[in-house]
């Protein structure tokens, strides 16, 4: 019986040893012969990285879409020569007649140029001390060329984000996010469009466009090296980039580059350090200008850092601004007229409201109110309107909606928008007792609860302009194949809520030059293209000092309007110049003058 046990224990362990042996032979041709490209749960691609471990690679263009202002411009870079270094050249170092020829090419010196060449570990392009590529002329790349070096040759390569870029907010950043990656792109990761670790859009324009921006591959240029980074006999450098006629789509924006810079060169010379502007087209609604500060770097942002947000569709407080609204409910629905008085004392006897004219302005007519920015008549003009008109009348002005382009379904993404993180603004709270005397007359007056956006109030102003007319407005007009026929064309789309008649326009626009001509806009008054608009102070707090967000919205000219403007200068001392009025004044000065200069 021992005997027998004995033999049983013998057989299975000898089959357990072939089983294992077995197992471990069929996995390992497994993993050689069938499941060189993907390996483990984490779908490891041995065969790709055998080559990566042997092969130095300089990426050229990611592949990705490019994104261009109306005129064709290009925002998001554009292709330059560069000086591609690859570690082989330390075999060109020696060639002191050739390394000479090449510094004089470059215009720095030999020294320079050597220890520059001598310290390339890996494959890359030459870059000044900010980690910025050095581009290089047509001469300077054909001296190059000449020279035959080893290591060293010029090639095309597009920068995403270079340092003179314009317009940061709105187009957004790239950044990774290997989530939803795996999510939303599986088609992308199994043609290699994508891999796990690709950076895809994370902000702005880069991130509500992505599924179309996403591209079909990256153009690179490769050598190969063996363990001690010589290079391998016969495997030259090689060009790999997909061949797709088709893709990857662009996308053509309504920004035109000319108005944009002039609007950021506008904030970059003030002393205002937050803010933001919006220059639409009266007629089509269509953004030509966007502007957010404090800027940031596309290439370093920080996701939490203030200034990595659009305030230009952010919401904020806008003071009198929202006296326009409170104007548009009055006259439409008969409640005042424009020479009806009232009795402004500068004092409203309760909540502490008073006006910003120290003694009042006495007797005044409702026009003259809304051009001086009178807080007791519209007070009193808003508790008439009453809390059920003022929030009607909010919204069909724009207020209280995104107004930005918007489809649902759109390429069976549901809901799709152009603008990444538009807020809604806001007249009321939630949960607030909406008729109470003192809360509706601090919401007549753009206090209390109100929020706007600069974005809305360019919208709003430019319905004021077009007669009433209103719609969505467009900061994407198409999207493009590759080789330029047309993928998508931005249809104009509805916006939510009545449209207020042409009558109500009129009147408005009435309103509106009375604060150029002898109001609180008076500054601005007599420029080379006539304003009408609507200035606002909106008190608020930051830490624990009061400030004041100042406001300027309007458009120009007054007689065939062409662009609405709203522009905000955020916490500003509580006392000194409308920082928001000056500028608009600036801006349409400097609108007029390049139009007269295009016209000579």
């Amino acid at each position: 019986m021992p005997e027998k046990r004995k033999k049983r224990r013998m057989l299975v362990v000898l089959l357990l040893f072939t089983l294992i042996y077995t197992g471990i032979v069929t996995r390992m041709a497994w993993i050689q012969v069938i499941a060189t490209r993907s390996f483990s749960s984490h779908h490891i691609d041995l065969v790709e990285k055998s080559i990566a471990q042997r092969r130095e690679k300089i990426v050229l263009n990611t592949g990705r879409g490019m994104i261009y202002d109306r005129n064709g411009v290009s925002l998001t870079g554009e292709e330059q020569t560069g000086l591609a270094i690859f570690p082989l050249v330390r075999y060109s170092l020696r060639e002191n007649e050739k390394m000479n020829r090449l510094a004089q090419a470059l215009g720095v010196s030999t020294g320079e140029i050597v220890n520059a060449l001598s310290q390339a570990k890996h494959a890359g392009f030459w870059k000044n001390k900010d980690g910025e590529i050095i581009p290089l002329t047509e001469k300077q790349a054909k001296d190059v060329q000449a020279l035959n070096l080893a290591g060293v040759l010029p090639l095309p390569v597009t920068v995403r984000y270079p340092g003179s870029g314009i317009a940061h907010h709105l187009i957004g950043y790239l950044g990774q996010n290997t989530k939803e990656i795996e999510q939303k792109y599986q088609e992308e990761l199994l043609t290699g469009a994508l891999h796990a670790t690709s950076k895809i859009g994370a902000a702005g324009l880069e991130r509500s466009f992505q599924p179309f921006l996403v591209g079909v591959g990256e153009k690179s240029v490769s050598y190969f090296v063996d363990g001690k980074g010589n290079p391998l006999n016969g495997l030259d450098i090689r060009l790999q980039e997909p061949q797709n006629a088709f893709y990857p789509l662009s996308i053509s924006t309504t920004i035109d580059s000319g108005i944009q810079k002039q609007m950021e060169t506008l904030f970059d010379e003030s002393t205002v350090k937050k803010g933001a502007a919006v220059v639409l087209d009266v007629k089509t609604r269509d953004v030509l200008g966007m502007v957010s500060r404090p800027d940031f770097d596309p290439t370093s942002p920080d996701p939490l850092s203030d200034s990595s947000k659009n305030r230009a569709i952010k919401q904020t407080f806008p003071g009198s601004v929202f006296k326009i609204v409170v104007a548009a409910a009055a006259i439409q629905e008969g409640l005042v007229k424009p020479d009806e008085h009232f009795m402004c004392k500068g004092e409203y006897g309760k909540y502490g409201f008073s006006c910003p004219k120290k003694g009042g302005h006495g007797d005044i007519t409702f026009a003259d109110a809304f051009a001086e920015s009178c807080n007791i008549t519209f007070a009193e003009v808003a508790k008439r309107v009453g809390a059920e008109k003022l929030q009607q009348y909010a919204v069909d002005l724009g207020l209280d909606q995104q107004i930005g382009w918007e489809k649902n379904p759109f390429f069976k993404m549901g809901t799709f928008r152009q603008l990444d993180g538009e807020d809604s603004g806001r007249v009321f709270a939630n949960d607030i007792p909406r008729n109470d005397e003192g809360i509706l007359i601090q919401t007549g007056i753009g206090q209390r609860d109100v929020q706007m956006t600069p974005l809305q109030a360019a919208g709003i102003a430019a319905t004021i302009a077009d007669n009433g007319k209103k719609q969505k407005v467009r900061i994407v007009d198409a999207i493009d194949y590759q080789n330029g026929t047309s993928f998508y064309q931005f249809e104009d789309r509805p916006l939510e809520g009545r449209e207020i008649t042409a009558q109500t326009a009129k009147t408005l626009q009435h309103l509106m030059e009375g604060v150029v001509d002898h109001g609180t806009g008076i500054g601005i008054k007599g420029l080379p293209w006539s304003i009408a608009g609507k200035s606002g102070t909106a008190q608020t707090i930051v830490g624990g000092e009061q400030k004041n967000n100042q406001w300027f919205v309007g458009y120009t000219p007054r007689e065939n309007p062409r662009y609405a403007i709203a522009i905000v200068a955020e916490e500003q001392p509580t006392t000194g110049k409308n920082h928001a009025t000056e500028m608009f004044g600036k801006l349409v000065s400097g609108l007029a003058k390049d139009e007269k200069t295009r016209k000579q």
